[in-house]
């Protein structure tokens, strides 16, 4: 197969190209900086510079693709109409330059945040209709609208919180747990579904290679159920400690999550931290269910928690991240 992925130097796209590599397709990545590509020894993948503005790199990568593989985006912005032109806007550049050449998949990476919070014990599935909380999620929900809009076929997979080797945001995580302590929101009880992100890629692959995945929405996600709590302390395992877990009351979290995202507004800077965010940091659950990619692909998570984060705690302290 020949792939056309965008953000493909990225956290969850760098798992990508390694898997379709693995599979022996012809990969093509857009990129910002051919210099980073290079830096993870991709030395048989074509790489085309530019970004999700790049009209005229959008049409070249996606010209002779079969499948195309949208995972570029922003998790972090200054303002809904930040993440709606780069989430939303950036996929309609990307849908538009396909026309010309159109795939035999087009495969959207969107997120559970499109679908929305869940209560404890109530994983969500297909069926559920979305109900974004934060503006992160209503840009991602906009991208599915144009996606399922498209006029070849596609597939949108929504996974859950994401983590593994190169992942930046998981990392913050591993650094407080270096230090013996995690902090949580609330009690630490909010429920939480997690994937690898060598199994995202491969349920990735699947939404793009068979035939009964073609119009449809996914979740993908491992059984397995954790809590915030939990995930701190599983990260701590994984680094060979117990780290103390330190709660956050609620009314100081919202407070706290006001001011940082305040602070970061008024310097011009983005972060994931925010008064926006606290709608998802302070929902009870965050989970769902991945039968439906399963029962059409065969596709199953394989990689639990455990082993997940010690491959990744692994790697932070092979590449001196830790």
């Amino acid at each position: 197969m020949r792939a056309f992925v965008t953000g493909g130097t990225g956290f969850v796209g760098a798992h990508l190209v390694q898997a379709l590599r693995a599979r022996g397709d012809q990969v093509t990545c857009l990129v910002r900086s051919p210099a980073k590509a290079r830096s993870l020894g991709w030395t048989d993948v074509r790489t085309i510079p530019g970004d999700l503005e790049t009209r005229g790199a959008l049409r070249a990568g996606c010209a002779g693709a079969d499948v195309i593989y949208h995972v570029a985006g922003r998790i972090t912005a200054r303002s809904l109409a930040e993440f709606f032109a780069a989430n939303r806007d950036g996929t309609d550049h990307l849908l538009d330059a396909a026309l010309e050449h159109p795939p035999r998949r087009f495969v959207l990476v969107s997120s559970l945040a499109a679908g929305g919070p869940t209560a404890p014990g109530r994983p969500i599935d297909e069926s559920a209709p979305p109900h974004p909380v934060t503006d992160y999620g209503r840009s991602k929900l906009a991208a599915e609208v144009l996606v399922r809009a498209a006029p070849f076929p596609w597939a949108i997979v929504r996974p859950p919180v994401v983590y593994g080797e190169h992942d930046t945001e998981t990392f913050k995580l591993f650094k407080l747990a270096r230090l013996g302590v995690g902090a949580v929101f609330g009690d630490g009880s909010q429920e939480l579904s997690v994937i690898y992100a060598g199994d995202l890629a491969e349920a990735l692959i699947a939404a793009g290679s068979h035939s009964t995945a073609a119009g449809r929405t996914y979740y993908a996600a491992h059984p397995e159920i954790t809590t915030s709590r939990g995930l701190v302390l599983a990260v701590g395992r994984a680094l060979g400690n117990n780290p103390r877990v330190l709660p956050i009351p609620v009314a100081l979290a919202r407070a706290l999550l006001w001011t940082i995202g305040t602070a970061a507004h008024l310097a011009g800077r983005a972060t994931i931290l925010s008064a926006d965010k606290a709608n998802e940091f302070l929902a009870p659950a965050w989970t769902c269910r991945a039968d439906a990619l399963t029962r059409d692909t065969g596709w199953r998570a394989r990689t639990d928690l455990a082993t997940g984060l010690a491959r990744a705690a692994a790697w932070y302290r092979t590449e001196h991240w830790l």
